[in-house]
């Protein structure tokens, strides 16, 4: 699952990052509200975490410009503003909940995974085939054979598992799996893809990435025939 952080103290921002990719999220920060409210508009998060001071646009004019471009993200409030009437002007405007700074990250993460989980169900599995990825403990599992599978690589086969027999565009993954602040080359797309082929083949799986000329990739089940 992916979140956006629109925060302007950046050691902060940095922070609560750290500590939602350790909990397996994809995260992308904002620094002033005006790139907050582009990339809230352009890109798709599950989640966004968003600070009502801010430079160029404040919180409150970002969330009420969310709601109204229908933006389905949950959005929790992070603001030194703890009155009633600030509160309640932030559930009113749409946001889903409200963190006071100073505040404990484990406090935030808390709340962060009690909305994701009313948004949608968290799994602590997903299945595809023959495959079972371990989303809590970045586990790949085919019949009795398992292997770790290192962050990115996992965020890849989380996508991919989540998709799959659909093509997925080079452009969707790295907006989806390296996000909005990544220089990123193809090339090294690639060479995650073969990584990701070399361990099932390890693992023996039907399961397999294809290469979709000129348009990207597709998780598929291969019979006995195509593998040789």
């Amino acid at each position: 699952m992916r979140i956006l952080v629109i925060e302007d103290e950046y050691s902060l921002a940095d922070i609560i990052s750290t500590k939602l990719k350790k909990e397996k999220y994809e995260v992308d920060i904002c620094l002033d509200g005006e790139e907050g409210l582009y990339n809230a508009l352009t890109n798709a998060y599950d989640l966004i975490i968003l600070d009502i001071m801010l430079p160029k646009i404040n919180g409150m004019d970002i969330l009420y410009k969310l709601k109204k471009e229908n933006i389905t993200s949950k959005v929790i409030m992070l603001t030194a503003k703890s009155t009633l009437d600030d509160k309640l002007s932030g559930f009113e405007g749409g946001a889903n909940d409200y963190v006071t700074k100073p505040f404990h990250i484990e406090e935030l993460i808390a709340r962060v995974n009690a909305q994701l989980r009313n948004n949608t169900k968290v799994k602590d599995i997903i299945e595809f085939n023959d495959l079972t990825l371990d989303l809590r403990n970045s586990i790949l599992r085919c019949h009795n054979e398992s292997i770790d599978i290192p962050y990115r690589e996992f965020l890849l086969l989380e996508y991919f598992m989540n998709n799959p027999n659909q093509i997925i565009s080079k452009e969707q993954i790295y907006d989806k799996v390296w996000g909005i602040d990544s220089s990123f080359e193809s090339n090294n797309l690639e060479a995650y893809l073969s990584f990701i082929r070399k361990k099932l083949k390890i693992i023996e799986s039907n399961v397999n990435i294809k290469s979709i000329r000129g348009l990207g990739y597709k998780m598929v089940v291969e019979n006995e025939e195509s593998k040789k």
